[in-house]
């Protein structure tokens, strides 16, 4: 009998998402945040409720101390369940807060897609410039991890830590299912003296990143994301 053709196929290379799939995915993205918001916002209320519950409860112990009712043990016991409800509104106000910034980060670099989707793939050390986006492809693979001598460089030659938004993986990107896991984002105006010079430091030790505008409405700055692009999994 005759052997059947083991001839494989060619790979078809990835192409880069169009405008309108990444159109798409903002309002997927933008609707997904909605809900998971509300959800924090339905939290943050239970989590106030109890605060005052357990602060009248406080009030209420401190008189029978005062009368000689309860051992001051017993009080203590009553403000340590205080401070555990207080720190619970203050964790979900910093998922509140890191979620907007989470957003606003993630939707920038949506937006610097929209751009690179008409330039097709990048070959390694190839930087890109648009009127709104800068992407550097980096030498290589960059992880998380080698994150130190950039905070050293940044943290000696400013005299003050790098500011970053959101280091690695965040609420927003497990909520919008995107890989951010080896890339962190600078609050950093790319065309001030410090951006300017990060970005010159990361370029030349092969350090890849990208620089994005403000977007009207939803991002009240640009910033700079070092890694690679977070791609959706």
């Amino acid at each position: 009998m005759p052997k059947k053709s083991t001839v494989k196929k060619p790979a078809v290379p990835d192409q880069p998402p169009t405008e309108t799939q990444l159109a798409k995915l903002r309002d997927e993205y933008i609707n997904a945040t909605k809900d998971y918001k509300a959800s924090l916002q339905k939290l943050l209320s239970l989590y106030r409720d109890n605060v005052k519950k357990a602060e009248d409860r406080q009030e209420q112990m401190q008189k029978l101390l005062a009368q000689g009712l309860i051992s001051r043990r017993e009080l203590e016991d009553v403000e340590a369940l205080v401070t555990e409800a207080r720190l619970k509104v203050t964790g979900v106000e910093q998922q509140i807060a890191g979620a907007d910034t989470q957003i606003a980060n993630a939707l920038i670099e949506i937006e610097g897609e929209k751009q690179l989707a008409k330039l097709g793939p990048m070959n390694k050390s190839s930087l890109v410039k648009t009127t709104s986006f800068i992407r550097f492809s980096g030498a290589g693979r960059w992880v998380l991890s080698q994150a130190s001598p950039i905070e050293s460089f940044f943290q000696q030659t400013f005299q003050r830590p790098l500011p970053i938004a959101v280091f690695g993986q965040g609420a927003i990107h497990n909520q919008w299912r995107l890989d951010h896991r080896n890339a962190m984002d600078i609050s950093l105006n790319p065309d001030g003296a410090e951006g300017q010079a990060l970005i010159r430091f990361l370029q030349s030790n092969g350090i890849p990143f990208s620089v994005s505008g403000a977007i009207p409405g939803v991002a009240t700055g640009p910033h700079i994301h070092i890694g690679l692009p977070s791609h959706r999994y």
